[in-house]
């Protein structure tokens, strides 16, 4: 099992993966999310996830892809091409799957699927991830 505080800073209420289910390294990550009613963005008025924290979640599991054995602070850098094809409620589990394109100096640019059971509910080109280096902070 992957030790998630061992990779990224984010805890609750900001760590929006669950688990890490499996990383083929600088290639691409498997998580999912599990959506609860105690959640914070889960109000009387909107009882889903808001789709950008769904990309946020995606942007999150790309740092784990981009890790080398080093630590490091991974930072939301852009995202084109989003796609909004459904919507999270609580007791459903978020599948998430990034993919690296490219990897340079620190930059990570990927594609993501986050997905219900067998339904893409977002579908991202592109996210960029800069994961700055422990060492360098």
């Amino acid at each position: 099992m992957i030790d998630i505080p061992s990779v990224i800073p984010h805890r609750y209420p900001f760590l929006f993966v669950d688990r890490v289910l499996e990383i083929e390294s600088g290639k691409w990550a498997k998580g999912f999310k599990n959506v609860t009613r105690n959640e914070w963005f889960i109000t009387e008025e909107i009882n889903y996830v808001p789709s950008m924290i769904i990309v946020e979640a995606l942007a999150q599991l790309g740092a784990f892809v981009s890790q080398k054995g080093e630590k490091g602070l991974g930072f939301l850098s852009s995202f084109k091409g989003i796609e909004f094809l459904g919507k999270a409620y609580p007791g459903d589990r978020i599948d998430l799957y990034y993919e690296v394109i490219k990897n340079r100096r620190g930059f990570v640019i990927g594609r993501g699927e986050a997905s219900i059971g067998s339904t893409v509910i977002v579908r991202a080109e592109e996210i960029m991830v800069f994961v700055q280096s422990e060492r360098n902070l």
